[in-house]
């Protein structure tokens, strides 16, 4: 797998697609089928999406937010103005608040448009992300979608639901995993997932 890291660095030959790009095609067909989106707004997120490598930012955000108290507190002030300042992460754009998952509170984001989706940090939003049964249902029972996607979470734990729209757009900071006492960021951030900075999912239990 590691030399297929720098893919995104070499020009495609077209005639040629990866198998990522024909997901891409793919799912590109359907939702505009659906008329879910119009086909222009998806080219320029598709680009995106191949030519950043997308959720591996967040996921870079979130370690340093676990490891670093500072990081995290900037974070949680002004996640925009926090993330600008590390360099190696594409601009966010404005408005982006990072919300924390606590024992005391889970958060999930809800969008009604897909232009509300911080692509920049959590790479291609899954396609139920921008369903309108997803999002209806997140609303009124976020505990059932939870349920639904394999979370579940201690009754005493508070749901909030955001919605996320044009102007603010929400990333969560989930919860560190206790049995990551002492692993490098760089390991923290394997097992944060795209789902976990939604809210969806949680980090992925350390092996």
């Amino acid at each position: 797998m590691s030399g297929h890291d720098h893919d995104h660095h070499h020009h495609h030959d077209h005639s040629e697609l990866s198998e990522t790009e024909l997901r891409v095609r793919a799912l590109e067909t359907v939702l505009t089928e659906k008329g879910y989106v119009d086909p222009a707004a998806l080219d320029a997120i598709v680009e995106f999406y191949e030519t950043k490598i997308g959720p591996r930012a967040g996921a870079r955000v979130v370690a340093k937010a676990w490891t670093d108290p500072a990081f995290k507190q900037a974070l949680l002030d002004d996640a925009s103005k926090a993330i600008g300042a590390l360099g190696h992460v594409s601009r966010v754009g404005d408005h982006l608040i990072a919300v924390e998952n606590t024992p005391q509170r889970h958060n999930m984001v809800v969008c009604t448009l897909c232009s509300c989706y911080p692509w920049e940090m959590l790479g291609l939003p899954p396609i139920w992300y921008k369903a309108a049964p997803y999002r209806s249902r997140a609303v009124k029972d976020p505990r059932g979608v939870l349920a639904d996607f394999g979370v579940t979470l201690p009754k005493e734990t508070e749901i909030r639901v955001w919605d996320s729209t044009a102007e603010t757009r929400f990333l969560v900071l989930p919860m560190r995993p206790a049995s990551t006492e002492g692993w490098s960021e760089e390991r923290l951030a394997e097992i944060i997932t795209r789902d976990s900075m939604i809210g969806t999912g949680l980090p992925k239990a350390a092996p």
